[in-house]
């Protein structure tokens, strides 16, 4: 871990200046376009594990340094809705478009119905989920469009005890098995540990996606919703946020075991577009 005693952290050639407490760091001093050193790659995986999601400035990465970058830490992974090709290639990039209006209109009216802000982790849906992901601006609205992330461990840690025991051993369901159809796939229904154990840090997170129907298994809707409403209630807090503007050359590298996220929709009907490539974790179970 990166030992943090001023604002700003020199660590070898990087320099890591934290946004927020917990969660959030700008890192420069490094050029992501050229090969990392094991030492540059090292320090990076640690500011993401010490701040759960990491911000690049000024990096103009075409498709393949993008995809170049991100292997450094790990296998792509080709989500369902890109186009199959070999790994070694730039088909792990999945664009993140704006939803046109009648489609963004639809996906609205459906979430208002269940009552969920869009909180999520990618790849939840997967029994192991993605570990990381690298998200590159490509085309920006002059303003707006501004993306949120939730310490999900802070967000479990400031809990009342009792919410902590009740929700010990419960499980949510992920389920994605809409869109994955419309993808022409399909996956059963998982359902993960609502409190999980992070992997590489040991800490307790809150692990629950509000876009993907979450159910608490064994409880009746009335339980669930009560238990689901204070996750909810936990990652809208201000102070377990870091809130981060885009702009021209903006990369974002984050823990997706550590940290939920969510995309703000201000900006009307300009074509934002952002490129996102997700790190499998755990290459044993990387098919699972």
């Amino acid at each position: 871990m990166i030992a943090v005693t001023d604002q700003v952290v020199q660590d070898g050639t990087l320099t890591i200046r934290p946004l927020q407490p917990t969660i959030g760091a700008e890192i420069s001093g490094v050029d992501l376009s050229r090969p990392l050193s094991a030492q540059e790659r090292d320090q990076i995986k640690a500011a993401i594990l010490e701040y759960k999601v990491v911000f690049f400035r000024d990096q103009n990465l075409d498709q393949d340094q993008h995809a170049a970058f991100a292997r450094q830490f790990g296998p792509l992974y080709t989500h369902p809705s890109t186009t199959k090709a070999a790994p070694d290639k730039a088909a792990a990039i999945h664009k993140i478009a704006a939803t046109d209006s009648k489609k963004l209109e639809k996906l609205l009216a459906k979430q208002q119905a269940e009552g969920w802000d869009p909180y999520h982790s990618d790849t939840s849906w997967r029994l192991v989920p993605t570990w990381g992901a690298v998200l590159r601006a490509v085309n920006l609205p002059d303003v707006g469009g501004d993306t949120i992330w939730v310490d999900a461990g802070l967000a479990y840690e400031r809990l009342p005890e009792d919410v902590k025991e009740r929700l010990e051993g419960l499980h949510v369901t992920h389920d994605y098995r809409d869109a994955l159809v419309n993808a022409g796939q399909d996956y059963p229904i998982v359902a993960h540990p609502i409190v999980r154990t992070h992997r590489e840090t040991g800490k307790k997170i809150l692990f629950v996606n509000f876009t993907e129907h979450p159910w608490i298994v064994g409880l009746d809707q009335k339980e669930s919703r009560e238990l689901l409403s204070i996750v909810h209630d936990q990652y809208r807090k201000p102070e377990l946020q870091v809130r981060f503007s885009w702009r021209p050359g903006s990369i974002a590298f984050w823990d997706n075991r550590a940290a939920v996220h969510y995309a703000v929709r201000n900006y009307g009907d300009f074509p934002r577009l952002l490129e996102r490539i997700l790190i499998a974790d755990e290459p044993q179970y990387a098919d699972l």
